[in-house]
């Protein structure tokens, strides 16, 4: 795994829930996958809160704007999931199915990923965390 990148970050609402189930376990699985491959890892929502009981074994940390009180495409919400995990915007990927909240993540140094289907946003997840262009 390229040790440019030390979390991945991603939405719920889009990504992880709202989709098909078999979307949304394949997004997990990349989640966990990360995770076992040694980043930490990130969900940055929109929504109210509260969190979910699930999310306390996917995530090592988990900022909602309605409990935070920042929300995205705020750059200052990127840097608190980022604080939040010990790491540094620039070391993080974030993916959100909406461009406006990936150009947020952007402005805040992280690079972004616009998840439009899973199998692209896999595939750009292979290619940015292994260097591996995929087949």
């Amino acid at each position: 795994m390229d040790q440019r990148y030390d979390a991945l970050v991603v939405d719920d609402l889009g990504v992880l829930s709202g989709v098909p189930q078999d979307e949304a376990a394949a997004m997990e699985r990349a989640v966990r996958d990360a995770r076992a491959a040694g980043l930490r890892s990130g969900l940055l929502s929109n929504a109210g809160g509260p969190a979910r009981p699930e999310w306390a074994e996917l995530f090592d940390a988990v900022v909602l704007s309605g409990v935070a009180g920042v929300g995205k495409p705020d750059p200052a919400a990127y840097r608190l999931v980022a604080q939040r995990l010990g790491v540094a915007p620039e070391r993080c990927l974030f993916v959100d199915d909406l461009r406006r909240n990936v150009l947020g993540a952007a402005a805040a140094g992280m690079t972004g990923v616009h998840h439009t289907s899973v199998a692209t946003t896999l595939a750009e997840l292979d290619v940015l965390l292994n260097g591996e262009t995929p087949v």
